[in-house]
């Protein structure tokens, strides 16, 4: 509880105090209203703001425009050379993932698709991409129409796009081109990652092939870089 009688200003004493229950994991998601906490603390509205003000300086919570305060996210560590699913990677962070589809369809590619994979027509799936209910990203995969086709057997709401392509459809991933950039999201986009306009954002273009050499799949991310990182872990060799 806050000490009346320390000179530690108050809302530093309840900035501490909710540091210490994050980092405890007694506070996860979204966190008390102001009216909340200065019911249990006993302080004026000011002393509330200022603390907040204070932990979201530091990233240790984020405003969220129409919802509430809430614990910041820890980025999600995505290791470059491990050719897994953004499923996998969240899983692998301790968080709980989760998708939702946006759209689906036959579409002729864009050229610098056609360009890099040779496909002029491909099945067009988007969706966006949550780590523990925090929606982390969009990803735009582009198919060869007859695995799109099998595809839409399948919900695609929280299916992992990998496991149906390998344990149901049975294609066996071989090797992966990835590319890594910032950059903009599409205009159309930006409002599923709740980001302005002129924020950056991770870009990852992925090729997919079989052990044929045949394309698999062209993936585009982005990612919110506030939210997501690649790792790569380098070696010198000597001799």
């Amino acid at each position: 509880m806050l000490d009346y009688t320390n000179s530690v200003p108050l809302h530093v004493q309840l900035k501490k105090i909710i540091e210490k229950q994050v980092e405890n994991g007694e506070l996860q998601g979204q966190i008390p209203s102001e009216r909340q906490f200065m019911h249990t603390y006993n302080v004026s509205r000011s002393t509330v703001r200022e603390a907040i003000t204070l932990l979201v300086r530091e990233g240790i919570v984020e405003k969220r425009h129409g919802k509430g305060t809430f614990v910041s996210l820890k980025p999600i560590h995505d290791w470059l050379g491990n050719l897994r699913s953004t499923t996998e990677t969240i899983q692998n962070m301790g968080m709980e993932p989760g998708a939702q589809l946006i759209t689906n369809y036959k579409t002729i590619t864009p050229s610098y698709i056609q360009e890099q994979t040779g496909l002029r027509e491909a099945y067009f799936i988007k969706r966006i991409r949550y780590a523990d209910q925090i929606p982390i990203g969009v990803e735009r995969h582009y198919y060869p129409i007859w695995i799109g086709e099998k595809l839409l057997q399948y919900d695609l709401n929280n299916a992992t796009l990998y496991d149906l392509l390998e344990n149901k459809l049975g294609i066996t991933f071989a090797e992966a081109d990835q590319t890594i950039s910032s950059g903009h999201i599409y205009e159309e986009d930006r409002p599923y990652l709740c980001i302005e306009r002129e924020k950056h954002v991770l870009i990852a273009k992925r090729i997919i092939k079989n052990g044929a050499g045949e394309i698999i799949e062209f993936e585009e991310a982005f990612y919110r870089s506030d939210l997501y990182a690649f790792k790569i872990k380098l070696s010198r060799k000597f001799g």
